[in-house]
């Protein structure tokens, strides 16, 4: 086990003391994780310069390319499995992932994209995705991937801010059964998209609708450069590789970008050292390419490990697809969110009965905290025996803050510890250390290398620094209501800002307000998470025109856009027409006022409210629901 030899290497007594000698010397541990997980490339001379957030700089004089790292090892080994539904099984070895790889580099290159050009894929979570990621990063391109249930709008407001030149689609995609035809939409989004200069188009594709100046078949795209040698570019640490978004909340997504070398070295020392990936370990975490657990999965070729992708519904054919994957695969290691474990519970599944799981080591959990009963469910219908890892963090530094530690007992409800390298703790709200047990904000003190190179279209950091680092100078607040628990892990209790975590998935409550305002029968509107058993679900209050009336036909337009123009995640699970909505003197919506009461809390802060009389009716309704 990586994380026990290096306990032993540092001659320290257990986690607790290793983990104070990580964040007291970041540089001889990012430096010695560089070795340890086998990083490609030269790492230059020192390992870290400056000391505060923002005027650090890591490996500052290292060169390497991330590809080279992920495509390290024999050719004949099995790599990458791909699953989808009612498709049958697709497998690349490292040798025919390489060559497919530098197919794609060539062709990039031949589109005229170059290093530091941004390109996109709207895809599902399929081979070609990942082809055309490494491909992008091996010429020093930056790569946004958004999954193929996201509609138009909610694409266009990521991918437009950052101009890609080149864009992988789907001309379908398959969920829960049912098949979706994108045709019409990905004419929508090259409208709306005017730096696209080529659209490579995997799948079918409708003759009467494919624009020839633009669209090219993913194979006649590739069909040139078949048997062009890999030739990757060196770059600097820093270069960007991922921009990821955040989720929306107060009007266009953010665009995060982040170094792909940062990314591949955090990652791994996640996958290495806390979750217990090792070379020839198998691993599969459900996820879309919409997340940040698609960039977190892709590292894992970096362990040696063979990453399996599955796309569509986690419940189709049956509610124990992935449990059926798991035994088929012989997986070592199976990630998932909480939601999902929840639904599993719900069920009364029993994978163990039903499959066999011996090779299974460790169960991951994330996108919202997990319950205790959702242990209880993993050690009695899964395994005793298995590492369940609860893991925290965010698309905000590509990584965890908070996750499993192998050397140290699970407890039921908890988050075994920090992150080695980043000093993370609870805070209150005046800045001082809250008790063990007490509520406070998690926040790190220590820079890490996945501090985001800046926001896209933030020239001067100011966006950067109010996300992060304005409520407690000098370090990062991550906005996660949190405490600490006596064995020394931690409790995440939700989100303290307005965004929604439906599910496990993080929402922009500005995504679901484009779309709803945009009918002639609502005036405005507004959402919030509510709890609900051991989950949350959205709640949308809307404010209707004169004459209009909140009927089932209203509901079912309202959810049939919010499905349509942005996912099916933005789907309420209740839809309710309130007289007016709570606004702050200068018009903005209090979110945060109507969040508290319908989770039954005080409301923190009634004296930003300029209509403070308007929340009586949410008290009210929250009674008549809740009872």
């Amino acid at each position: 086990m990586l994380m026990q030899r290096l306990i032993e290497r540092h001659g320290c007594s257990g986690f607790d003391d290793l983990h104070r000698w990580s964040v007291e010397h970041p540089g001889s541990f990012w430096r010695e994780a560089w070795d340890d997980l086998g990083v490609v490339g030269d790492p230059g001379g020192e390992s870290v310069v400056g000391s505060g957030f923002l005027d650090t700089t890591w490996f500052p004089t290292a060169r390497l390319n991330i590809v080279d790292t992920l495509l390290a090892g024999p050719r004949d080994d099995e790599v990458l499995v791909a699953w989808a539904e009612d498709v049958p099984r697709r497998a690349l070895t490292r040798g025919e992932l390489r060559e497919e790889v530098a197919s794609c580099a060539a062709a990039l290159r031949a589109s005229g994209v170059g290093s530091g050009d941004r390109v996109a894929a709207w895809m599902p979570n399929v081979p070609e995705t990942v082809i055309f990621g490494l491909g992008a990063l091996a010429i020093g391109a930056v790569v946004s991937t958004a999954s193929p249930d996201f509609g138009p709008v909610a694409l266009v407001d990521r991918f437009g801010q950052i101009e890609p030149t080149v864009l992988l689609v789907s001309t379908r995609y398959r969920y829960g059964g049912r098949d979706f035809d994108l045709c019409d939409r990905i004419a929508e989004v090259e409208a709306q998209l005017p730096t696209v200069r080529t659209t490579v188009v995997v799948g079918p594709d409708d003759d009467g609708r494919r624009d020839a100046r633009h669209r090219i078949g993913w194979e006649a795209w590739l069909a040139p450069h078949r048997g062009a040698p890999l030739v990757t570019e060196p770059l600097p640490f820093d270069h960007p590789g991922f921009i990821l978004f955040s989720s929306g909340t107060t009007g266009r997504p953010k665009c995060m970008i982040h170094s792909a070398a940062a990314v591949l070295l955090k990652v791994l020392s996640e996958q290495g050292y806390h979750l217990d990936v090792e070379p020839g370990d198998r691993m599969l975490y459900a996820t879309t390419c919409g997340w940040m657990m698609w960039n977190w999965l892709l590292c894992g070729l970096g362990r040696g490990a063979t990453i399996v992708l599955v796309d569509g519904s986690p419940g189709h054919p049956g509610l124990d697809r992935l449990w059926a994957l798991a035994s088929a695969e012989r997986l070592t290691f199976l990630g998932v969110s909480a939601a999902l474990i929840d639904s599993w519970r719900g069920s009364g599944l029993r994978p163990s009965a039903d499959h066999d799981l011996t090779a299974l080591r460790t169960v991951a959990s994330t996108g919202s905290p997990l319950a205790a009963v959702g242990f209880d469910w993993v050690a009695e219908a899964v395994s005793p025996d298995v590492h369940l890892a609860s893991i925290s963090g965010g698309t905000d530094l590509c990584g965890c803050l908070v996750l499993g530690v192998p050397t140290e007992p699970v407890r039921r409800g908890e988050i075994q510890g920090p992150a080695l390298g980043l000093d993370v703790v609870v805070l209150r709200a005046d800045g001082s250390p809250a008790e063990t047990g007490e509520d406070g904000e998690l926040v790190c003190r220590t820079p890490f290398p996945t501090v985001p190179l800046g926001f896209w279209g933030d020239d001067d950091g100011a966006r950067l620094f109010d996300a992060y680092f304005a409520r407690f100078p000098g370090l990062w607040a991550h906005g996660d209501h949190a405490r600490r628990t006596p064995s020394g892990g931690f409790e995440i209790l939700g989100r303290l800002d307005a965004t929604l975590n439906a599910k496990g998935v993080r929402i922009g409550t500005a995504e679901i307000y484009r779309v709803v305002t945009a009918l002639p029968e609502i005036v405005d509107a507004l959402a919030v998470a509510q709890p609900h058993g051991n989950d949350t679900r959205i709640v949308l209050f809307v404010v209707l025109a004169p004459e209009a009336v909140l009927d089932e036909e209203l509901v079912g337009r309202i959810r049939r856009d919010l499905r349509e123009q942005a996912s099916p995640r933005h789907v309420p699970a209740l839809i309710a027409a309130a007289p007016e909505l709570p606004r702050t003197r200068s018009s903005k919506l209090v979110e945060l006022a109507v969040t508290d009461i319908v989770a039954g809390r005080p409301v923190r802060d009634v004296s930003a409210v300029a209509n403070p009389e308007s929340l009586r009716w949410f008290e009210e309704w929250t009674a008549s629901v809740t009872g």
